[in-house]
């Protein structure tokens, strides 16, 4: 997808992009957190179906007005998301409170992350489908394979091997090799399926929506901004401000890599690397 629109993109229009995706993307995070949320569960739920509806109905009338209609696909990447964290809520509840499928052991995180990325990934892709949009939009393309492949496998083995000094950072306690080996299978299923979910749902639904609009600089920036601020209510770092510190360079790489190898794989390999210091730290103190 490359949106080009016939007439000029002002500084006001990169403005009012700025303040819609900045304000209302960090509030749909933040607010209607499928982690976290802010709100009592009615109100929760009220305020989450409002937003949707608004949201689907603005992107929509946008997309059918001339001059508006370069707002519309932004408008509709925050209804996909918005829509995606609230199914991804709703469904972790039921796994946790019907099923009974908990964070008390390795399976049980694991579970619950692929449920997540099922959930979410799988809203993704519909919604942007009939959206009349195609997978190129979110960066599902073979891109420059062999690059992306090289960067991706290559960041990934350097952050497995430096996981255990780094899982310090994240409270790790009395790590050893015959205590890691039994993760390993959950590690990967968690890590793959969490970076996988994050860079579709963030950088792919969002990178080719802004550019054009803002270029492909601040479209990073933007993403990158949003992205670190959701990490910032974590319990998992021993410092989160070193954490915050870390990720947020690391979201602007995610991104700059994307762009660069024009694919998604090349980030999600690199981001699932950098996540397996975090569940050495998370598994060692269950």
């Amino acid at each position: 997808m490359n949106e080009k629109f016939s007439y000029p993109i002002s500084r006001s229009d990169r403005i009012i992009v700025l303040a819609l995706f900045l304000g209302l993307g960090t509030m749909i995070i933040l607010v209607f957190s499928p982690w976290q949320p802010l709100l009592d569960r009615k109100y929760d739920y009220l305020g989450r179906l409002i937003l949707i509806a608004v949201l689907f109905s603005v992107s929509q009338y946008t997309r059918r007005k001339p001059q508006p209609q370069k707002y519309w696909l932004v408008l509709y990447g925050l209804f996909i998301l918005i829509t995606a964290s609230s199914l991804d809520y709703i469904s972790g509840s039921y796994l946790i409170e019907r099923i009974g499928i908990t964070d008390a052991t390795p399976m049980g995180w694991a579970i619950q992350k692929v449920n997540e990325f099922v959930v979410i990934v799988g809203t993704v892709l519909i919604l942007n489908k009939l959206g009349g949009l195609d997978l190129k939009a979110l960066y599902i393309q073979r891109g420059k394979l062999k690059l992306g492949l090289i960067v991706g496998v290559g960041t990934f083995l350097l952050a497995a091997v430096g996981a255990i000094p780094m899982a310090a950072l994240f409270d790790a306690q009395n790590l050893t090799i015959s205590q890691i080996i039994p993760w390993v299978p959950w590690i990967l299923i968690f890590v793959l399926a969490n970076a996988a979910m994050e860079e579709i749902l963030f950088r792919g639904l969002f990178l080719k929506k802004l550019t054009p609009l803002v270029g492909k600089f601040i479209a990073n920036l933007l993403i990158a901004i949003v992205f670190t601020l959701i990490h910032g209510f974590t319990s998992y770092s021993a410092d989160n401000m070193i954490f915050l510190a870390v990720l947020f360079p690391l979201a602007l790489a995610w991104g700059w890599i994307m762009q660069k190898t024009e694919g998604v794989w090349a980030s999600i390999l690199f981001h699932a690397g950098m996540d397996i210091p975090i569940m050495l730290g998370i598994f060692s103190n269950i």
